[in-house]
């Protein structure tokens, strides 16, 4: 169950996990929120109307803005500090706290929804899933959300496939599925459209925010995003300005036994 799958590359995967705070900043500006609808999927999972939601591990607060606007009280908890004061800076309605998916640092059944956005193949899942559990109240759900590239768009997997580095894996199914755990019902899945205006410019900047760009040497990062322009530049659907990045996002949630 553990999804860091220690006997693959566990080295790797924690430098991967914990390469983000250094680009705080860029995360919080390039990378796409989260839709409204696939967030209220998310928290409909629970019995009765969610009030108190945890956004685990947080980031910049791409998950927590969006539960903000569905009028729930959000707290915050992420092991970077440097990720959370950027959160801090722009959402002051959220209660930020330093922690982890393994460690919560929250009390047993205080919140009605555990929300988490693209961070679940990061956890220790056999040590995440009982924490998510033991912080939920009776009747409430976890809600794992992933943005990911909607590669029906041709021109987008051909620029994935061009900017792989050395770092790039695959750590969990991500999207595809999710173990499953004692402690919740089985997992729904459903799936939301979505998109993000970007540049050429831009979207190379959301690409140098991914985890295998940010532990890639100065020299393979530097070429893989270069690459990266000059196809976006003589592609001509992102060629000239504004541009819709499409994207998928998927949602699985699961009430708590």
């Amino acid at each position: 169950m553990n999804s860091s799958t220690p006997g693959i590359e566990p080295e790797l995967h924690a430098r991967r996990a914990a390469s983000f705070g250094a680009e705080a900043a860029a995360y919080a500006a390039h990378r796409p929120d989260y839709p409204e609808k696939a967030l209220a999927w998310g928290l409909a999972g629970a019995k009765g109307t969610p009030e108190r939601v945890l956004d685990l591990a947080a980031g910049t607060g791409k998950v927590s803005e969006g539960l903000l606007a569905l009028g729930v009280a959000v707290t915050a908890v992420e092991p970077d500090a440097e990720m959370l004061e950027e959160l801090i800076k722009t959402l002051p309605a959220v209660t930020p706290l330093i922690g982890t998916a393994e460690a919560i640092p929250l009390p047993d059944g205080s919140v009605d929804a555990v929300v988490v956005g693209q961070a679940v193949h990061w956890f220790d899942l056999d040590r995440a899933y009982p924490e998510m559990a033991r912080v939920l109240k009776p009747g409430g759900v976890v809600a794992a959300l992933w943005n990911h590239d909607d590669e029906s768009a041709g021109w987008l997997a051909e620029l994935n496939k061009l900017i792989k580095t050395s770092m790039s894996r695959r750590w969990l199914s991500d999207y595809e599925s999710l173990p499953e755990h004692e402690a919740f019902a089985p997992f729904e899945k459903k799936t939301f459209g979505h998109k993000q205006p970007r540049t050429a410019e831009t979207l190379v900047a959301t690409l140098a925010t991914h985890s295998h760009m940010l532990v890639a040497t100065a020299e393979e990062r530097e070429a893989k995003l270069r690459a990266a322009r000059e196809f976006l530049d003589r592609n001509p659907e992102t060629a000239s300005g504004e541009f819709d990045l499409p994207i998928t996002t998927t949602v699985f949630r699961a009430g708590k036994r």
